[in-house]
């Protein structure tokens, strides 16, 4: 029997386009179901019965509702196992996911709508500073990927396979572009976004394709 997927998704929001990408890698159809983050969708009650954190993406499948983006691709990768988004060697697979870590652990959280949010409208900062803040994480991040990108990358930035690593830097350097931060010190980081988003997994989960 054919298993409903619906994704509960923001089409600029990078953890959802992640797991748009993954959707994609596996061939899997799904329905999207906008939550719209600049109405406050996510924060209504409704979402929330299914959804405490009030955040997107959340997955519908197989009779569960599934959160938080890495876990979602990490079931979908259990459960579709092919193509693999990670190698199949320990210490190569660990190093995909420390370089997919980077992005969704210590770039997004720090320069995602709600903490900018926060930073403007709780804290009292100018765009200005806003924007100082958002551009610090970035560089930051950028700065280490890129060398772990030299030193562990293959074909794709997750080896031989485009994968997790790849659809967690994707969002994160179209967001980057998008704020206007200058990524001429990463060129490695810019080679693997190009020929990830040459796929048509990444291609058909681009913002764009949404609104």
């Amino acid at each position: 029997a054919c298993i409903m997927i619906r994704l509960f998704d923001y089409y600029r929001s990078s953890a959802s386009y992640r797991v748009r990408i993954a959707l994609n890698l596996k061939g899997l159809d799904y329905e999207r179901v906008p939550v719209n983050l600049l109405n406050n969708d996510q924060k209504s009650d409704e979402y929330r019965a299914s959804n405490p954190q009030g955040l997107v993406p959340m997955l519908e499948i197989d009779g569960a509702q599934l959160t938080q983006s890495l876990s979602i691709v990490n079931y979908l990768n259990s459960v579709y196992p092919d193509p693999p988004l990670a190698p199949s060697d320990p210490v190569a697979a660990a190093h995909v996911r420390s370089m997919a870590q980077v992005v969704a652990s210590d770039i997004h959280p720090l320069n995602n709508l709600r903490v900018l949010g926060y930073v403007t409208n709780v804290l009292g900062h100018d765009k200005d500073t806003r924007a100082r803040w958002y551009a610090h994480w970035v560089h930051e991040g950028f700065e280490a990927l890129e060398q772990l990108a030299i030193r562990h990358g293959g074909a794709y930035l997750s080896g031989d396979l485009p994968g997790l690593a790849d659809l967690c830097l994707v969002p994160q350097m179209f967001n980057a572009r998008r704020f206007d931060i200058p990524l001429d010190d990463y060129p490695t980081l810019v080679a693997y976004d190009a020929k990830a988003n040459a796929l048509d997994a990444f291609e058909a989960a681009h913002p764009d394709r949404f609104d």
